[in-house]
């Protein structure tokens, strides 16, 4: 009896706390999945596609869609955005994405839909397959 006691006071403790513990997402947060990209390329400043071959094939912006990215975003006044298959999404934050240049990603963040701006929380790669 004693016991069945000390296990329930330790479960409704244990609720109690867990409700004045915040949610890890905040209201309105979404995750999107996509490439870090640049704004030139993702789109069609100076490419055709929606992509980076163009500027790789002539062979001032480097030898991969991340040297490419990097590459727009520093010297042809690009910024970092998040680009799917049917949307390419602007980030408030510019100094997150550049580690992940030319990445798959998962940013967590709420969309301004007026703007289609990601405020992004944070970034993690997608791992190649």
């Amino acid at each position: 009896m004693k016991r069945a006691r000390k296990s329930l006071f330790w479960a409704a403790l244990i609720g109690s706390v867990s409700l004045l513990v915040p949610s890890t997402r905040a209201a309105g947060e979404k995750i999107f999945e996509g490439e870090i990209a640049d704004t030139q390329c993702a789109l069609n400043v100076h490419s055709l596609h929606q992509s980076h071959q163009e500027m790789i094939e002539m062979g001032e912006a480097g030898s991969s869609p991340a040297d490419c990215t990097r590459y727009c975003v520093k010297n042809r006044g690009g910024r970092y955005v998040l680009q799917t298959k049917q949307e390419v999404y602007k980030l408030d934050n510019q100094e997150l994405p550049e580690k992940f240049a030319g990445k798959k990603v998962k940013i967590t963040g709420i969309l301004d839909p007026k703007t289609n701006t990601i405020q992004v929380r944070s970034i993690e790669r997608i791992p190649s397959k």
